[in-house]
């Protein structure tokens, strides 16, 4: 079955309601690929023209959804992410130096990529994962995965009871735009990380010396 098809979307949604909501907004949160996203906004729509769903908890079912699941992904990561790519990681790269870059940079901005990695297509299923393989805080985790869940839910869910099944065409393009943006940035500050590499793995050891 395809899972990405809209008429198993609307069968769903139509037959289990809430409880299909939350599932699987759950499932991709935690890095499952599967249509949180279109679920969310056929679950929107449903309830604004067929009125047997209620918006209100279509939004708390879908924010429920991506908070407990973005955190099952980060204590996945946590506790597993590390030693895999401790064990791992040189095979593409990421030798103990940049494995510490990395845990770096998600202590200085990890906060920004779990909130807005809520609004990107396929980052949404594996920033939670990748937050707790480079040791970002739980608080703060906790409080931006909150933060981005609740507005994602609430954004696109009022969208679509608002707009119909029509906020589908804005969503899918917006979600694919803002990730080619994400791929543009990332190569961008990628080149800008290569000209600078040693300076910010000294940075990264300097801070992880202190924090010992």
């Amino acid at each position: 079955m395809d899972f990405l098809d809209s008429s198993w979307v609307q069968h769903i949604v139509a037959s289990y309601g809430y409880a299909a909501i939350f599932t699987v907004v759950m499932l991709e949160s935690a890095g499952i690929p599967l249509p949180g996203e279109t679920i969310l906004v056929s679950a929107a729509a449903y309830a604004g023209h067929k009125h047997s769903l209620d918006i209100r908890y279509v939004i708390a079912a879908a924010a429920g959804g991506a908070i407990l699941g973005d955190n099952i992904g980060f204590w996945v990561g946590r506790e597993v992410g590390t030693s895999l790519l401790s064990r791992w990681g040189h095979l593409v790269g990421l030798d103990e130096r940049k494995r510490k870059l990395g845990q770096y940079l998600f202590a200085r901005h990890g906060g920004k990529i779990v909130f807005f990695g809520r609004f990107v297509a396929l980052l949404r299923a594996f920033a939670a994962v990748l937050a707790g393989a480079n040791r970002l805080s739980p608080v703060r985790f906790l409080i931006f995965n909150a933060a981005g869940g609740i507005v994602w839910a609430t954004v696109f869910g009022l969208g679509g009871y608002l707009l119909g099944e029509g906020v589908s065409r804005i969503a899918g393009p917006f979600g694919w735009a803002a990730l080619i943006a994400a791929i543009i940035v990332a190569f961008v500050l990628w080149r800008y990380y290569k000209k600078n590499e040693e300076r910010f793995l000294a940075e990264a050891e300097a801070a992880a010396a202190k924090s010992m």
